[in-house]
């Protein structure tokens, strides 16, 4: 009959001001009871962590010993331990949900410290979600979307870790840039511009070397299949019957040459020679202007010439930088038809393995495969981290002192 005036997690009274030190302490106790999820304690769970993510969006605003308290214990190690137990969809959903109110709250970069510093975003980042379910990929993408809008030179190297290489909040988004949710689409075409505008030269310089020429290339595939389906609309609607779908492909290109001006107008220079490498000898040139040239001499062509001219049209007209403006009008005008037989000259763009290639073709891998391929080969390569000791490190210091200790007492 006493035990209802008393917590059943260790005796603890619950708080009665929810948005309280006191509080946080006692949510904690709740996840140490409740280390392993049942269906008996599920809702608990999914409650707690809502409770506590209010207790820290106030504590950013009102008292910084709840971020102290919250990193003394560690806490976001049960949010990783609960997610790793592949409790059920309704909490991923939940604490996806809750991450993300989180992360869209905290103003103080302080606190973003505190919440960024144990690594644990990264391991959720790359936590193998049941991306097949609709809910959980909605938020998992807007919750990628909110990180990248905490992206600066002060936080990126929370995420990139150049030392191995490491840029989970970047690579496991753009593996999504073909998704059939035109949402998601979206959402990963925002993170990858909040990535590029970071002028870290580090990052950067791991995006072009290791990941550029990957999904550049199947970008280009990707928009350059997204015309041909344009065009078989115009061929086969004789009668405008699609006039609802042929109005959604032209909507959705002229959002595809948005976003590339949006990359290029950055002007982060040998990203941008990258993608303007890929952009002339991959779609532009071989399908967009070869399409222009006269039947008999161009058995290969892809697109009907009317809509290739209003492609080319709309290209002029959105995208503003001026190498890739120049290099495409020049072909056009001057009608220099060698430039499909003959090979582009090695120049500034040897990072990009399309040098050499001018022709519309679906890359060898699949943007997944290439990314996975190039982190195996970057963990060929044994990574000192600082502060830390690599495997058999310690002991092999030992033995070279007790060398130079017996070589100074045999003198």
């Amino acid at each position: 009959m006493f035990g209802r005036s008393r917590s059943w997690v260790g005796g603890q009274g619950k708080s009665k001001n929810i948005h309280s030190l006191d509080h946080l302490k006692y949510m904690y106790h709740v996840l140490t009871k409740n280390t392993t999820v049942t269906d008996h304690n599920r809702n608990l769970l999914v409650e707690t962590i809502r409770s506590i993510t209010e207790i820290l969006i106030w504590g950013d605003q009102n008292d910084s010993s709840v971020f102290d308290f919250f990193l003394e214990k560690n806490m976001f190690a049960f949010f990783l331990n609960i997610l790793r137990q592949k409790s059920g969809r309704y909490v991923c959903v939940q604490l996806l949900q809750t991450l993300n109110i989180l992360f869209e709250n905290i103003s103080h970069e302080t606190s973003l410290y505190y919440l960024l510093s144990n690594n644990h975003v990264n391991s959720i980042i790359v936590h193998k979600f049941d991306f097949s379910d609709e809910e959980i990929m909605a938020y998992y993408i807007s919750f990628l979307k909110t990180l990248s809008l905490k992206l600066n030179n002060h936080t990126v190297h929370f995420f990139y870790n150049e030392h191995t290489n490491d840029f989970a909040l970047y690579t496991e988004a753009i593996k999504f840039f073909n998704h059939p949710e035109s949402m998601v689409r979206i959402a990963v075409r925002t993170i990858t511009l909040n990535v590029y505008k970071v002028d870290n030269q580090h990052m950067l310089h791991y995006i072009r070397d290791k990941t550029a020429v990957p999904y550049f290339s199947n970008l280009v595939w990707f928009i350059g299949s997204h015309v041909i389906e344009l065009d078989k609309c115009v061929q086969t609607d004789e009668e405008h019957k699609n006039k609802g779908k042929l109005s959604d492909l032209v909507a959705e290109h002229l959002d595809h040459l948005h976003y590339l001006n949006d990359i290029l107008i950055i002007n982060c220079e040998f990203l941008n020679d990258v993608l303007t490498d890929h952009l002339l000898n991959r779609l532009f040139l071989p399908l967009y202007v070869y399409s222009l040239v006269s039947q008999e001499q161009c058995e290969d062509r892809k697109i009907n010439p009317q809509v290739s001219l209003y492609l080319l049209s709309q290209v002029f007209l959105i995208i503003h930088y001026q190498p890739l403006v120049n290099a495409l009008a020049d072909v056009i005008l001057n009608g220099d038809l060698s430039v499909f037989s003959a090979q582009p000259e090695q120049n500034a763009l040897k990072s990009s393995s399309s040098a050499g290639v001018r022709r519309f073709t679906k890359p060898a891998e699949s943007l997944e495969r290439s990314l996975e391929m190039s982190r195996q080969r970057g963990r060929k390569k044994v990574q000192k981290r600082p502060n830390y000791k690599n495997v058999g490190e310690e002991e092999e210091e030992e033995r070279e002192k007790w060398r130079k200790g017996e070589h100074t007492s045999n003198k």
